[in-house]
């Protein structure tokens, strides 16, 4: 059947979920953090990747009728955090579906997920994610909002690069992104490409700590919010180049490959 857009706007059930220190440092080492940031990666004086903030908002998802799994790609991704995030912790997270947009190959799907303290109630996270599915347009529907995103003519405050390896999804999957997608070469062929891509939001991770240790002092605290649109995959091995406009608290970014082709577009951060 086609997608359900009776899901928009209803909220779904409050899912709560828990992390450790063991979980947060294998985040860590997922995206790709390495022997100079032992403070995420050991237990010593522990602290926590602001992206994780992503991962510790999921819930399970709203079923959006029936489609080619295959079809879907991680489309944009956006966070804010009322605070730090402590090594081991828990939230309870409610999501609602926000939008389907009619985007001609396919449609976009919104969600938006709010997370609080499991003890206190307090709010902790606000995540928001977008899926292109593809095939799935031409509907008659919305197209949805317009960014105006648009880097600044000037060469950028920060250039960073980071190498990613060819084995970095098998261990970004340990997180609990199972999608075979980006382990498995015959269900990469079937969404037409020629071997697993890594996952979206490892690439996001990798740009969020190029961000964190050049705008923020590779201090958490000072993270608040990151948001950008995933425009082209990265396969496991690849460089990734943070491209970085820094004004005052508000911070613009693009992530490209050794090539120039863009991988997060759109990037946005704000720090304190």
């Amino acid at each position: 059947m086609p997608l359900d857009h009776a899901v928009v706007g209803q909220e779904g059930p409050a899912h709560e979920r828990t992390w450790t220190a063991r979980d947060t440092m294998l985040y860590a080492l997922g995206v790709g953090a390495g022997l100079s940031e032992l403070e995420f990666a050991t237990e010593k004086g522990q602290r926590v990747l602001p992206t994780f903030a992503v991962l510790a908002a999921q819930s399970p998802g709203r079923r959006l009728g029936d489609f080619d799994r295959a079809m879907l790609v991680h489309a944009e991704q956006a966070f804010e955090l009322f605070r730090e995030l402590p090594p081991a912790g828990g939230v309870r997270t409610s999501s609602t579906v926000t939008g389907i947009y009619d985007k001609g190959s396919g449609a976009l799907v919104t969600t938006e997920a709010r997370a609080v303290d499991l003890e206190t109630g307090e709010p902790v996270i606000v995540s928001r994610s977008s899926v292109f599915i593809r095939g799935e347009g031409g509907f008659g529907g919305e197209r949805g909002p317009r960014d105006d995103w648009r880097a600044p003519d000037r060469a950028p405050d920060h250039k960073i690069t980071y190498a990613t390896r060819p084995e970095q999804a098998l261990v970004y999957r340990l997180s609990g992104d199972y999608n075979p997608l980006h382990s498995d070469p015959e269900f990469a062929a079937r969404a037409g490409f020629d071997r697993p891509i890594l996952h979206g939001l490892c690439t996001y991770g990798v740009t969020g700590r190029a961000l964190l240790h050049a705008v923020a002092g590779s201090d958490p605290a000072r993270f608040k919010a990151m948001s950008g649109r995933f425009s082209s995959p990265v396969f496991p091995g690849e460089s990734l180049t943070v491209s970085i406009w820094a004004d005052g608290g508000d911070v613009l970014f693009r992530t490209a490959k050794d090539d120039g082709t863009v991988v997060i577009d759109r990037g946005r951060a704000t720090v304190t």
